[in-house]
This record gives C-alpha cells, sequence and structure tokens, in this order.
C-alpha cells in the first residue's frame, strides 16, 4: 500500500484507486468512481464532474491495486483542498512563515512540536504539478534547528506523496479534515445541552484554559502555549464551559481566517473535556456554540481536523453536521546520524 491506507469500502462508496497498468510494467494510474463489487474490487468510473458514468465497470485484480481511499461523497475540486489548508495555516502562524522562491510551499516554523506551525505546506496554485523544494526546505529548518516536515494533503499533495514513497521518510497518522457550511445553522438543541453550564468567549485565555489543554494527550509546554495565543491574520477565541462555581470543564480555540477564494472560515481545535465531566455532552454543546460564534461573525463556512483512528470524535462531529472534506498527512525525513 502507498501513503494512505486503504479504509473498508462498501458498495456505494466514493473511491480513488491507484493500481498499476497490467500492460505497461511500473506505471500507475488513477480510477475515480463508484463501488459496484468489494471482492473482486469493480469499480465504475465517473465522469469530470463528478457524476455518474454510463461507462462500463472496471475489474481492478488485487495485485495491481497499490492505493485505495474512499473519497467524500461530494465532489471536491483542488481549489476548495487548498482553502482549507490556507485557512488552517493562517489560524496557526507559528514563529515564522515563508514561501519558497518560486512562491508554491509556505514553510513554517514554531514551537517545535505541533505540525500545523511546523512544516512546509504545498499551497501555491501549482504545487502540484512541480517538485518539492527540498534542498530550500533543509535550509529554511536548519535555521530553526527544526526537522524537515511536509503537510502532505491529497490531491495537491501528489509531489510529495511521490517523494515519500522513495523512503527516508517517517510518516504521521492519516488526519480526516471536515468541513460543512454554516448558512442556515439550526443548533437550538445542542445549545441546550447541560444547561446548568455557562459558555463562555475570550479572547485570550487564562490559566485554567491553558492547564486543561493538550496536545494528543501530553501537556504542552510554555513557548508552544504562547505561540498557541499569538496574534494571527484573522480572530481568534477561546471557548469553555463553565461550572455554577466558575470551574472550567471544557474548552477549544476558535479561529476566523479568510481563503484566497473570498470564503470566510470558522476553524475550532484544542478541544477539551475535563475527565469527569466526559460523555455528558459537553464536546456537542461546545461544538454548538462555536459553531453558532462563528456564523453570527460572519463565517460562511466551518472546518475542523480529526485523526482517523479516533471514531468516537469523527461520530461527534458528524453529529455537528460536519462530513469528511479531504484527508492529509505529514511527512518527516529522517536524516541519517553522523558516526
Amino acid at each position: 500500500m502507498g501513503i494512505f491506507r486503504s479504509d473498508d469500502v462498501a458498495v456505494g462508496d466514493r473511491i480513488v484507486v491507484r493500481r498499476l497498468l497490467p500492460d505497461t510494467p511500473g506505471h500507475l494510474t488513477d480510477i475515480i468512481g463508484h463501488v459496484v463489487n468489494v471482492s473482486p474490487l469493480v469499480v465504475r468510473p465517473q465522469l469530470v464532474g463528478g457524476l455518474e458514468s454510463t461507462a462500463e465497470a472496471v475489474e481492478i485484480p488485487a495485485e495491481l491495486i497499490k492505493v485505495v481511499r474512499k473519497l467524500s461523497p461530494r465532489r471536491i475540486r483542488n481549489s476548495d483542498i487548498r482553502a482549507v489548508e490556507v485557512a488552517t495555516a493562517k489560524a496557526f502562524p507559528g514563529i515564522e512563515h515563508t514561501w519558497t522562491t518560486d512562491g508554491q510551499w509556505l514553510m513554517r516554523a514554531g514551537d517545535g512540536i505541533t505540525e500545523r506551525s511546523n512544516s512546509a505546506a504545498p499551497l501555491g496554485r501549482s504545487a502540484g504539478f512541480g517538485t518539492v523544494p527540498l534542498a530550500e526546505l533543509r535550509e529554511f529548518y536548519a535555521r530553526h534547528d527544526l526537522p524537515v516536515k511536509v503537510l502532505i494533503p491529497e490531491r495537491i499533495g501528489a509531489p510529495a506523496e511521490k517523494l515519500v514513497e522513495t523512503g527516508g521518510w517517517r510518516l504521521g497518522p492519516e488526519i480526516i479534515v471536515m468541513t460543512r457550511p454554516l448558512a442556515d445553522l439550526h443548533l437550538k438543541e445542542e445549545r441546550s445541552l447541560v444547561p446548568e453550564l455557562e459558555f463562555r468567549l475570550d479572547a485570550q485565555p487564562d490559566a485554567d484554559w491553558l492547564a486543561l489543554y493538550n496536545f494528543r494527550g501530553q501537556p504542552l509546554p510554555v513557548e508552544a502555549l504562547r505561540l498557541l495565543q499569538d496574534q494571527i491574520d484573522g480572530e481568534m477565541g477561546f471557548g469553555r464551559l463553565l461550572t455554577a462555581a466558575g470551574e472550567t470543564v471544557a474548552i477549544t480555540r476558535g479561529t476566523l481566517t479568510a481563503s484566497e477564494d473570498g470564503r470566510f472560515w470558522l476553524g475550532y481545535s484544542a478541544v477539551e473535556v475535563a475527565t469527569a465531566h466526559r460523555r455528558r455532552g459537553l464536546g456537542t454543546r461546545l461544538g454548538a456554540e462555536m459553531l453558532a460564534w462563528g456564523a453570527a461573525s460572519g463565517a460562511t463556512d466551518a472546518y475542523l481536523q480529526v485523526i482517523a483512528s479516533n471514531a468516537a470524535g469523527r461520530a461527534l462531529y458528524a453529529k455537528l453536521g460536519f462530513i469528511e472534506h479531504h484527508r492529509h498527512r505529514y511527512a518527516r525525513l529522517e536524516e541519517p546520524t553522523e558516526g
């Protein structure tokens, strides 16, 4: 298998299959379409534009399959993927954001911990068609005393995907980017959950908010927490749920940033619920409050990220109206050690 792990697919799913051409050894091609049969895998190709095709279904022998990925039921354009990733980059500026000389890769350096602030992202309009400027990336990250990391969004990250497949890179977990529109937002029921708790939004976090936040189960050092509070190219809000006694029992960070296509995005992350208060609907209530804040602030769309293996998180966000938009992974270059 290639970079992206195969999902369990079912009849009717929309997928992309990267396969070896049977008559041209070493050459690969992609088929995008809907699953007609699972074993053996049979796919009916879609038309350009995402509609179901009347073309003959294609049976793909298992030995020719390199990658199978389930796609969103809706058609997502490369420009849509870029828009979400640009909005995300603006929400996590780190210490330095610098474009490569060709203007196609955004190099980001920050706390050295969170990938969103410490990786190079292919956000230029032509980044998906060129090569990875590895020498320039090495120079940039060496200057910050950081390892080279790249963000690999599906499709627009194709050059990085091919580079990583040659070896010498360590892949992080697969991450699902989920989105939803904010027009006609109806979340009255979700916002009424756990009514004894108060929702509050602050421009900056206090000690109680910071004490509750972890990154993938681990407390963040002081410098990383400081960067989380730094001003961004947009607006921030630090949300929380409070008991009547003033105890902070759930938190999240929201951001409002724009993409080049004119959309204004709410992104929320850093969702944490205190251990003693879990499984009470606090995550749903907090998400609904953040969506309402985004809509009231003029955001047109919302996005978030969840690790693909986090089934509970995915179910929570689906309840809030999010569906899968695209997937990405981070890869770290494993430089040979001396001696």
